[in-house]
């Protein structure tokens, strides 16, 4: 199973201004040292030792996912303004995919967003599905693109042929693998998914306020959260910007590090990032929430920042 991260900035897109840009390279121009640019190898050792908020940046798009179980199928989670990268790059794929299976945590502007700009959409030859235990979704995905917000309608650009699905109560068994889904706690509501080939598995859980509930030991979280390979978690906030922002439908780093290390979770991608945080910022949020985990006492969770491009395999 392979997974890639098109768009990891929560609520609002939030593109790296100029003035940041500036300050990155300023603060590298003043690290420099003679010495460093003495030898190709002398440069590399330099940048080597650089803070990793200083090479490019986590991201701005907002949220979308791309999960591959087999070759020739693509699996996406919400369509925020990441699903227009994804589209960009499908030209330099070889072979194209011709099947898009496309889920939706739920329909906040922030997963939506990136819908009229999904390029298979206008190809005849693919087939495209949407997916949401949600009813309406058909009517949903077609009102974001309506007079005024959009100049053309969904109906104008779609060529491919498109299917909508409702998700019931049983798994969804989808090329060679299963995807569950569980209600979350969100204003409005929002669903978690996870996928699983059978021998990995990797949960999506965005816009996911933790509550105790989340924490019990009922056999419906056993089922979906333990053991699980990864876990990307809403992380936005920091635990006292939780404690102000209750019921906001976000979690901090903190109580996502403790959700983590209680159901035996590997590998937690911190996500859903706060528009205001810049990558400095997520850096030093990434940092203390791994000095937390080493003093809870526990072992075997390895904790990351979700950034645009990043690709995993299990």
């Amino acid at each position: 199973m392979k997974v890639k991260f098109w768009g990891v900035r929560g609520s609002i897109p939030t593109p790296l201004p100029p003035e940041a840009v500036r300050s990155k390279i300023t603060t590298v121009v003043q690290r420099i040292r003679p010495a460093d640019l003495e030898s190709p190898a002398a440069r590399e050792f330099f940048l080597s030792r650089l803070p990793p908020w200083l090479f490019g940046t986590a991201g701005g798009n907002t949220s979308c996912i791309e999960v591959e179980l087999q070759p020739g199928s693509v699996v996406l989670f919400d369509g925020g303004s990441g699903l227009r990268e994804f589209s960009a790059q499908l030209v330099h794929r070889n072979p194209r995919p011709t099947r898009f299976h496309l889920f939706f945590s739920h329909f906040h502007y922030d997963h939506l967003q990136g819908i009229p700009f999904f390029a298979p959409l206008g190809d005849p030859r693919v087939s495209v599905d949407f997916y949401s235990p949600e009813e309406g979704l058909k009517e949903k995905i077609e009102g974001q693109m309506l007079t005024p917000y959009f100049p053309v309608t969904f109906a104008m650009v779609t060529q491919a042929k498109t299917a909508f699905h409702r998700l019931g109560a049983e798994p969804l068994p989808l090329d060679g693998g299963r995807i569950f889904w569980k209600r979350m706690n969100h204003p409005g509501g929002c669903f978690a998914y996870k996928v699983s080939d059978g021998t990995n598995s990797v949960i999506y859980a965005t816009d996911s306020e933790l509550t105790e509930k989340d924490f019990e030991k009922s056999p419906e979280n056993r089922e979906f959260f333990e053991n699980a390979d990864a876990l990307i978690l809403d992380s936005q906030y920091t635990l006292g910007e939780a404690v102000e922002k209750y019921n906001w439908g976000h979690s901090s780093f903190s109580l996502g590090v403790d959700f983590a290390a209680e159901w035996n979770i590997r590998n937690l991608y911190l996500f859903h990032h706060e528009p205001l945080y810049n990558d400095r910022k997520l850096h030093n949020n990434l940092q203390s929430a791994r000095w937390y985990y080493s003093h809870l006492g526990k072992s075997g969770l390895n904790i990351f920042l979700a950034e645009e491009g990043r690709e995993l395999e299990f």
